[in-house]
């Protein structure tokens, strides 16, 4: 075992990975306005790129630890925050006399707060506790089948997610039972999404921590989820 000696640094492919995250965040929220037709189970587009958000939120907590994590977690927070409100901006401006698109990009762009509030807390509360969950059973493991810990934290972190989501946004809107099977079903689809993407994870964390020098544990570490300045 190769213990981080410098645990602050920023490498290109920390860097590399952290786009991606960022990317797949910002990038599933644009999607998510499509509802897509899933064998018979409606759910949001973002389905087929959320999940790897989740995937990749699981090799930062491996190689680079819970800190980083975190730390990544939040600036994803931020930066979809930002990209939010230039959504929002965007369409406050007035339209050119040519252009006719404005409800397209109402529609496309724009989000109900209610929405936006469940898609924030549901977000935060599952990447967190799948970093965090990921970090325990990594120690408790002594670092060995990292197939369990993937799973195990996926299965947790996304339970919240689609939970927290589908509750926040839809009580009152969709009837209990299918409120239930929509919870239900974007977590099975996503947890299976993590099950089959299990041997390109194994890839990326084994070339990354060859790469970096790096098998982190996080003996001791706080696992509170407020972000870190230091």
């Amino acid at each position: 075992m190769i213990e981080i000696q410098a645990k602050d640094k920023i490498s290109p492919q920390l860097v590399l990975v952290i786009a991606l995250f960022i990317t797949c965040l910002v990038a599933s929220n644009i999607v998510a306005v499509k509802i897509a037709d899933i064998f018979g189970h409606f759910l949001p587009a973002a389905i087929i790129i959320f999940p790897v958000s989740y995937i990749i939120g699981d090799i930062l907590t491996e190689v680079y630890g819970y800190s980083r994590a975190r730390q990544v977690i939040w600036l994803g927070f931020f930066c979809n925050l930002l990209a939010v409100g230039a959504f929002w901006i965007g369409g406050l401006l007035p339209s050119a006399p040519f252009w006719e698109d404005q409800v397209a990009y109402e529609t496309i762009l724009g989000s109900t707060p209610r929405l936006l509030f469940a898609s924030f807390i549901a977000y935060l509360i599952g990447e967190l506790s799948n970093a965090a969950v990921l970090t325990k059973v990594k120690v408790w493991t002594s670092g060995r089948w990292l197939w369990i810990r993937t799973i195990t934290s996926t299965i947790v972190g996304q339970g919240l997610d689609s939970a927290v989501f589908i509750t926040v946004a839809f009580s009152g809107v969709i009837a209990g039972f299918d409120l239930i099977d929509l919870v239900l079903t974007q977590w099975v689809i996503k947890v299976l999404y993590e099950i089959g993407a299990t041997p390109i994870t194994y890839l990326v964390v084994g070339y990354l921590k060859r790469v970096e020098g790096n098998d982190y544990y996080d003996n001791g570490e706080n696992l509170n989820p407020l972000p870190s300045l230091r």
